[in-house]
């Protein structure tokens, strides 16, 4: 599976990399979708809640070139996608994270061989602070000292109030009041892997059902802090400029910079199915996954907050899909 390093590669190799300072754009080379005959049937979608409005969004697209055809969606959190799409109770395994080892390995003694994963949109993970906080951005030892007890980053001391990280007048003994996901979403996974190390969450850590519960969270408590998809943003919160080291350049989350890797919660964002080697995906499932590739579909990428793909990484992952 490819990282969001090789996408630098990719996105270098196609020389368009579609985005400008102030507008995202899907890359123009890719193809505008083409519906094909005798696609009907019932779709099912089990796994992140990271994704759950892009699937929702890309099922009303497809219904629209397949009218008959029936789409569910459950979006619930990356972990449930591995043993849904093993036990055969859904066709797509949205997961805001890479498959861990061991749930690759559980669906490869069920079936014969691994899940293909198939990327379908880019994401900066990021942290948000209440619109009306003025802290310019953090460092990631430091968003480890907050959110974990166990510092792996190496922050000097545990982090538990604004002043600790500058901040003055009002703000200098407030208490830093923490949100983020509960150990099902693949979002959780993922910054607790790459943004604290793989240490432990703080037990006052606030959790939430949902992305849009976590940015509501810091929406309406000014001195709270949390973690989500890009595309949850909402004008209560913000989203801070990250440096990976202390002193380090703070990096915006955007499209330029998730592109290039110097944001660094940046990320894929997957939907995983079960296609045996050698042979195809089934017509429902398969032309889905076309239409999520398409022009059509990478702008819903950008309707939804986040980013779309460049033309070489599709093109790849179409190549596995044919």
């Amino acid at each position: 599976m490819k990282s969001i390093v090789m996408l630098v590669a990719a996105i270098a190799l196609t020389g368009s990399a579609a985005f400008g300072e102030s507008q995202i754009k899907v890359d123009e080379s890719l193809a505008s979708y083409q519906p094909v005959e005798g696609v009907s049937g019932n779709l099912n979608s089990i796994g992140s809640d990271t994704l759950n409005n892009l699937m929702t969004y890309w099922s009303e697209e497809f219904k629209k070139f397949y009218p008959n055809v029936n789409v569910q969606i459950e979006g619930k959190g990356s972990s449930t996608a591995p043993p849904a799409l093993i036990a055969g109770l859904a066709q797509l395994g949205p997961m805001s994270r890479k498959m861990k080892a061991s749930e690759v390995d559980d669906f490869e003694r069920a079936h014969g061989y691994k899940p293909l994963a198939v990327p379908v949109a880019v994401d900066a993970l990021a942290v948000f602070v209440h619109k009306d906080n003025p802290i310019q951005g953090l460092s990631l030892p430091q968003v480890d000292a907050i959110f974990s007890k166990t510092r792996r980053l190496r922050a000097a001391a545990d982090i538990a109030s604004w002043g600790q990280v500058g901040l003055t007048g009002d703000w200098t003994d407030r208490p830093i009041s923490l949100y983020g996901r509960n150990s099902a979403s693949g979002t959780y996974g993922f910054f607790k892997e790459h943004a604290l190390g793989k240490g432990d969450i703080k037990d006052t850590v606030k959790e939430q059902p949902g992305s849009a519960s976590v940015v509501q969270g810091i929406t309406v408590d000014r001195f709270g802090i949390g973690y989500s998809g890009i595309g949850y943003t909402t004008p209560g919160v913000r989203a801070l400029p990250l440096s990976k080291e202390d002193g380090g350049t703070f990096v915006e989350a955007n499209q330029e910079n998730a592109y290039a890797g110097t944001y660094p919660l940046a990320r894929f964002l997957y939907v995983y199915v079960n296609q045996a080697p050698g042979e195809g995906l089934d017509p429902l499932t398969k032309e889905f996954l076309k239409m999520v590739l398409s022009k059509e579909g990478q702008e819903i990428c950008i309707k939804d907050g986040y980013f779309p793909l460049p033309a070489k990484v599709v093109a790849e992952s179409l190549s596995k899909i044919e």
